[in-house]
Formats: C-alpha cells, sequence, structure tokens
C-alpha cells in the first residue's frame, strides 16, 4: 500500500536558496524541452522520449552549468512529468475528449514544487530533521511516525510563503478498523453537505461565504497596490493567507467527515455525480465549488481501499430523487429543486427529498453489489 505524508519544514536562509534555485531549474527545463518538442514536431514530425530527453538534459548542463547546481533527479523527474504530459494528451486525443496540450510554467506562480528521487539514504526521516537532497537537515514538525519505504519527497512553497515536503512512501502497512457490517448511501447536497439513508444531516458549513467579505476587502485592496511595490506583496499574501485558511477548513471538515462513514460503515454508496457539467449552472457554481464534493468522493475512494472496505458508485442518471424508497413508484414531479418533501401517490409514504434519495441511493448500490 502507498501512502503520503506531508509535513512542514522551516529551511535557513541558505536552504531557502537552494529550494528557489531548483525551482527554477526545473521550470527551465521543462519550458526548454517543451519548445524543444514543438519545434522538432513542426519541423521534422518526430518526437522526444523521456531517454531522449535525459541525454540531451547531460549535454544542456554543458551550455548551462548552473543546472549542476540543482538535484539531478529533479530535474529528471521534471522531464518525466513533461514526457506523462504528452502522453496523456495523446490518450484524451484517441478517446475523443477536450484535449489537454503542456502548457509553459509561469516564473511567479502560485505555487512552487520538485519532486527528488530516493538514491540510497540521500532522503531519511529523523526526530526533528529531514534529510533532503542539495539540501542536507532541514528542521521539519514530524507529527506521525513514517512507516514504509521512502520513494521520493516533493518540496514545495506555499502563495503564503510556508514551505512543505510530501513523501511517498509504499510497503505501508495500514491499521484496519473493526468490520461494521453496516452499510450506507449517502446524497450530496448545497443546504446540507450529505444526508445519509439513516437520516442524519451532515451541515454544510459554507466556508467561502463566511470569509466572503473579509476576502472581497482583501482583494480589493490588492487591487489598488502599484505593482512591484512591497505594500502590494503584503496584500497579495494578506488574500492567499484567506485562501489558505478556507482551503485548510474545508479539508478538515472533509477529513472528519469521511473517516467517520469508513470507521462505521463496510459499504458506502454514493452518486457518480457529473461535477464540471453542474457547475455551469453559474446561479450554483460558487456553492458547488464550496461543497467539494469531488474530494468527499476521492478520500472515500482512497480510505476504503486502505481499510479494504466497499465503496459503490450509482449512475449519474439514476433518478434517486423521484423514486419512492418504499415500493419504487416514480413520481415525474420531484425534478423540481423547490420541491424538498412529498408523499408517495400508490404508496402514501411520506419523504424527504434528500434522504429519499440516499435511501434509494444505498438501495441501488446494494443491487449492483448482489
Amino acid at each position: 500500500m502507498e501512502k503520503a505524508y506531508k509535513f512542514r519544514i522551516y529551511p535557513n536562509s541558505e536552504q531557502e536558496r537552494a529550494i528557489a534555485r531548483n525551482f527554477g531549474c526545473c521550470r527551465f527545463v521543462y519550458n526548454h524541452f517543451l519548445a524543444l518538442r514543438i519545434e522538432l514536431y513542426e519541423t521534422d514530425g518526430a518526437t522526444l522520449g523521456f531517454s531522449d530527453l535525459c541525454r540531451e538534459l547531460t549535454a544542456l548542463k554543458d551550455i548551462y552549468p548552473w543546472l549542476r547546481e540543482a538535484d539531478s533527479t529533479a530535474l529528471q523527474s521534471s522531464l518525466r512529468d513533461l514526457d506523462v504530459a504528452y502522453q496523456n494528451f495523446f490518450r484524451r486525443v484517441k478517446q475523443c475528449e477536450k484535449p489537454g496540450f503542456p502548457r509553459f510554467k509561469r516564473k511567479r506562480g502560485s505555487r512552487n514544487s520538485y519532486r527528488a528521487k530516493r538514491v540510497g539514504d540521500n532522503i531519511a526521516v529523523l526526530d526533528r530533521h529531514i534529510k533532503l537532497p542539495k539540501l542536507g537537515l532541514v528542521s521539519a514538525s514530524i507529527s506521525k511516525q513514517v512507516r514504509g519505504r521512502i520513494l521520493n519527497a516533493t518540496v514545495s512553497k506555499s502563495p503564503t510563503g510556508k514551505y512543505y515536503v510530501s513523501l511517498c512512501c509504499t510497503d505501508v502497512d495500514i491499521d484496519q478498523l473493526p468490520s461494521t457490517g453496516a452499510a450506507v448511501g449517502l446524497d450530496m447536497g448545497i443546504t446540507d453537505l450529505v444526508v445519509d439513508s439513516d437520516g442524519n444531516a451532515y451541515p454544510n458549513h459554507k466556508h467561502v461565504r463566511q470569509s466572503e467579505k473579509r476576502l472581497a476587502r482583501a482583494q480589493r485592496s490588492l487591487s489598488r497596490k502599484q505593482k512591484g511595490s512591497r505594500n502590494r506583496e503584503k496584500s497579495r499574501a494578506r488574500v492567499a493567507r484567506i485562501h489558505e485558511k478556507i482551503a485548510n477548513q474545508r479539508a478538515d471538515t472533509l477529513h472528519k467527515l469521511t473517516t467517520q462513514f469508513v470507521r462505521d460503515n463496510d459499504i458506502i454508496c454514493i452518486e457518480d455525480l457529473a461535477i464540471k457539467n453542474m457547475i455551469r449552472n453559474h446561479s450554483l457554481a460558487k456553492s458547488i465549488a464550496d461543497a467539494s464534493w469531488g474530494e468527499l468522493a476521492r478520500q472515500l475512494q482512497y480510505k476504503c481501499e486502505w481499510q479494504h472496505k466497499v465503496l459503490v458508485k450509482v449512475g449519474r442518471f439514476f433518478a434517486s430523487s423521484q423514486i419512492c424508497s418504499a415500493c419504487g413508484h416514480l413520481n415525474p414531479d420531484v425534478v423540481d429543486l423547490q420541491v424538498r418533501s412529498w408523499r408517495c401517490d400508490t404508496c402514501g409514504a411520506m419523504h424527504n427529498r434528500d434522504t429519499n434519495a440516499a435511501r434509494n441511493i444505498l438501495n441501488e448500490g446494494m443491487r449492483k453489489l448482489a
């Protein structure tokens, strides 16, 4: 089993310069070979693979000697990312999906990172330090024990100026939760983030809405600052801190909620929502993005895999809200989102829209498993 551990690190001034050097060299190598591949394809119709790029990188270091100051495994990882981006692009074209061609990396991006591969003992975790290539021992907040074998380390810098390292480990033994034999269906919404098939509603805290006024005030102040000034950089950091707090609040809520569902149930049934299509509704786009249904489903997916539990995704065209969970009668009048409760014309059962949908999702999920 693979698992990642993310810790905050506190590099000194010399280490910060080395990290910035790695950021810049990885970005330069990525952009250089992206331009080379584009030019080569336009002139000769040929392309370069990962092995070809690595050979070209060795020759490039003779032209630009300062590339030798960066971590060599990080430069190779940048080339690997470029090659994977090309493969994904052509794979999407063959599958008739919307293509996403690799783009050049900006110098002043919102987030910088590079990935170093473990070779020997160049990456190690100590009590209060993490050993990284070209950096040595870096002070870190080690909040949990790192298990398994380390494959690589990704060093990143957040828009607020904080440094983090993410350690990707394999052969990790994850403690298993006891089996409960329970099954639950989940209906995701906006008024309530999740309603389960037992009728329990979990509130949507709407973190963006709560911080909207403060965020608008900070963004308005940022727009009035002169570009390149120190005051503009301070205002930019203020906006970034607000966004970071919103993201942390949302992640904390989702992790606690998904862990609770996985701990209490062996089978979890959810809808396979077309979130990209739903966001096109401009009246609900902000609320849907703030609820972060996709992240909730992603966390349920990998946590169920860790605990060897079952996650069932019901088809997006299943009419979960319109079907009576008691007798199976289809009521087309429930299509209107304003209808929050309704009575079945066949069996007379009274239904709450969200609870009824969650029960139908559970029934359909169990039917798929049977």
